[in-house]
């Protein structure tokens, strides 16, 4: 019995001895996380980033035409805030396995519903989203996997993959109208803040500008500053109202001179300048 207990207490003993002595280095193909507000949505990607190590990769290293977890050690997972349309397609928020299936002349992406799913034990009811796209031919060599968020704007980006010279993209957009129209008008009522941000969406969208000058005008009375009355010149500028505008425009620079800031000066004296000219240009068709 002692020689039985003594066996175990050696065993267990030699157990710990292992379990310190496990190094600590570098992961081959180590994690990442890239995040990208897409309008009012944050998307957050989650991958490991194996190397090439000069190995062909596609055809070879991830065979062509069989799923890819699009990545190591365990699924890709993206992260989304809110609902998003996905290569034109509307998922809800929420978080997914990004899938691949490469081949030579396109790619099929799929989103699936369990972002802890293997690419082995993945099943077509998990399938939230799934769409293809055209590879392209990179002509910098990619050592480790990447996925980038490209081409952004202020309601949509690119996702890229990119390894060896490999390059596939596919393209997130927010729906932004809908939710920035309800805000506009839930917030337009009193707030001297919320009537500029709501003109000046309407300016840079191209929509009602004389609904975008009335609530400007309520705006600029309650609370005259430069950036506000600046805005004021551009929508009358946009309406060709060009005498109004270099009116507006000069009360906006004598603030922005008065608070020192150069930049919102120039703004207005191109302004000026610009509602001058097209003045000058208008009379001279009239003659």
């Amino acid at each position: 019995m002692k020689k039985i207990i003594t066996t175990v207490v050696a065993a267990l003993t030699m157990g710990c001895i292992i379990a310190n002595a496990q190094i600590n280095m570098p992961r081959p193909s180590p994690e990442a996380k890239v995040m990208q507000k897409v309008g009012m949505a944050e998307v957050t990607i989650n991958y490991c980033r194996p190397q090439a190590k000069g190995r062909k990769i596609f055809g070879d290293v991830v065979p062509f035409d069989k799923m890819w977890r699009t990545g190591a050690n365990a699924p890709t997972k993206i992260t989304i805030s809110d609902s998003i349309n996905v290569n034109g397609k509307k998922i809800a928020g929420g978080e997914y396995a990004i899938y691949t299936i490469p081949s030579v002349t396109e790619w099929t992406v799929i989103f699936g519903k369990n972002a802890s799913t293997s690419a082995g034990d993945y099943k077509d009811e998990q399938e939230v989203v799934r769409f293809k796209v055209k590879p392209e031919m990179g002509t910098n060599m990619v050592e480790a996997f990447t996925i980038s968020f490209i081409n952004v704007t202020p309601t949509t980006s690119e996702v890229e993959l990119s390894w060896e010279k490999t390059l596939v993209k596919f393209k997130l957009q927010y729906d932004a109208d809908a939710k920035v129209m309800a805000d506009i008008k839930n917030k337009t009522e009193l707030d001297p803040n919320a009537l500029f941000q709501a003109a000046g969406y309407y300016y840079d969208t191209d929509r009602d500008l004389n609904k975008a000058l009335q609530w400007v005008t309520v705006a600029t009375d309650k609370n005259p500053q430069f950036w506000t009355l600046h805005l004021k010149a551009k929508i009358q500028a946009k309406l060709k109202d060009y005498k109004g505008s270099m009116a507006t425009a000069q009360k906006s620079m004598e603030l922005a001179k008065a608070a020192k800031n150069d930049e919102y000066v120039k703004f207005n004296e191109k302004l000026i300048a610009e509602a001058t000219a097209n003045m000058t240009t208008g009379a001279a068709k009239k003659k």
